[in-house]
């Protein structure tokens, strides 16, 4: 068994003190994008664990979209990531 080389760190440590590694992030052909898995993939290019280019090619994200995700993590947290949020956070 041969491990893939990878740029960058294999795993990082967030600043509560969990860990996150390369195999937490969702699988790159996930279709159904849950806030939890949105905040991942926020912590993983926001820690250095990929970048942000890496980001969005892997889940073929548009540069806007990301960027929706990141303002509404560091606005409202994890929870501003849920779809049925989006009206209620948008009018504030």
């Amino acid at each position: 068994m041969y491990i893939k080389r990878v740029d960058g760190p294999r795993q990082v440590t967030l600043p509560d003190g969990s860990i996150l590694t390369r195999a937490n992030l969702p699988d790159p052909s996930v279709r159904r994008w849950v806030a939890s898995r949105k905040a991942v993939v926020v912590q993983a290019v926001q820690s250095g664990l990929i970048s942000r280019e890496e980001a969005l090619n892997r889940y073929s994200l548009s540069e806007e979209e990301f960027d929706l995700w990141v303002r509404a993590v560091q606005s409202h947290g994890e929870r501003g990531l849920r779809v049925t949020a989006i009206q209620k956070y948008k009018q504030l």
